[in-house]
């Protein structure tokens, strides 16, 4: 089989429809085998428990093509784990690690003519996800679910080089106290959308949302983990228990000290703490790092030292070197690397 014919070079980030789509059902407390579909659409009651009370999950990773020409993905054993905590959370049932994973490969190898090529800057953005399919029209989880994986070639976040971005600290809360804030739910970024564009009429790339309770810490934002380099070249990032837990976040963490020999704390951050720090990054599946140069608190900007021209040296360093290990420039830990074909 040869490549699709599109120009891999000029991809946005949107949806392409491709070849197939993984799908199982879960009826009668169990899910069926399930099956790969080259059908794109999904039909349901109009009284769905997903339409009506919103019970649905998500995750999203990538497969890339490295450079010695394996198509591989990026630890899709975390997905699932987190995947698999979502679904608790929402009385959902949980969808096997083990089929998971093996339900990803087949869905990547069966559009593997999508795989955007090495050094095209393009990857193969995979979605899993999980809704309550069955009528439910009082409150409560649905007796019936889809899950499906669907996957869609994407361009690079960043076209002409990640420039650092201006956030603002945010007068919306992004999760309530002892809420749904670290799982991957939808209604999470149902929440967000009015913040996030209030946010760009105004003027600013993201939001920077603060703990619910005392809205004196730093949490995360819309969509993205935050990480900080101190000026004494210390790596730390928020501990919470509403922040999503990044898997591109925490496999920072271990390049930063594994690789890179560099101290590393989850901790709680202050907002004050912030005009102390040298670099910020905000960490995700789509970008890896977007560098952050400027955070505005209601009127007073706080400028980071490394900068609005080009992403840190440190945060550098640390984009360089998670991205060389998914394209296989540099060895990888073990397990961090499923090979696809």
């Amino acid at each position: 089989m040869a490549k699709k014919d599109i120009d891999w070079s000029n991809l946005g980030f949107s949806y392409i429809k491709t070849d197939k789509r993984y799908v199982s059902n879960f009826k009668d407390g169990a899910w069926d085998e399930g099956t790969m579909s080259t059908d794109d659409q999904i039909t349901m009651s109009e009284c769905a428990c997903v339409l009506q009370y919103a019970q649905t999950i998500f995750e999203g990773l990538k497969a890339y093509t490295t450079e010695d020409g394996r198509v591989v993905c990026f630890r899709p054993d975390l997905n699932a784990e987190r995947m698999e905590q979502s679904a608790k959370r929402l009385e959902m049932p949980v969808f096997p690690k083990e089929r998971f994973v093996d339900a990803i490969v087949k869905t990547v190898q069966e559009n593997i003519d999508y795989v955007p090529p090495y050094g095209s800057g393009a990857t193969l953005y995979i979605r899993p996800f999980m809704f309550g399919s069955n009528a439910v029209i009082g409150v409560k989880p649905a007796d019936e679910y889809q899950f499906r994986i669907f996957t869609t070639p994407v361009g690079p976040y960043f076209k002409g080089g990640a420039k650092p971005i201006t956030i603002r600290v945010s007068d919306f809360d992004r999760a309530a106290p002892h809420g749904t804030g670290h799982i991957k739910a939808g209604l999470n970024y149902a929440m967000s959308l009015h913040a996030i564009v209030d946010a760009h009429d105004k003027g600013f790339d993201e939001n920077m949302y603060l703990d619910p309770g005392s809205r004196t810490k730093v949490e995360e934002t819309g969509g993205a983990n935050f990480l900080f380099v101190t000026k004494d070249n210390k790596i730390i990032t928020p501990k919470s228990d509403s922040i999503l837990p990044s898997i591109t976040r925490r496999s920072l963490m271990v390049v930063a000290k594994e690789y890179l020999g560099l101290e590393v704390e989850e901790r709680e951050v202050l907002l004050e703490e912030i005009k102390d720090f040298a670099e910020c990054g905000l960490c995700g599946t789509a970008a890896v790092i977007s560098p952050v140069g400027k955070i505005v608190d209601h009127g007073k900007e706080i400028c980071l030292p490394s900068g609005m021209d080009e992403m840190g040296p440190t945060t550098k360093k640390l984009y360089d070197t998670l991205t060389g290990i998914q394209m296989g420039r540099i060895d990888a830990p073990e397990g961090w690397i499923k090979v696809i074909q």
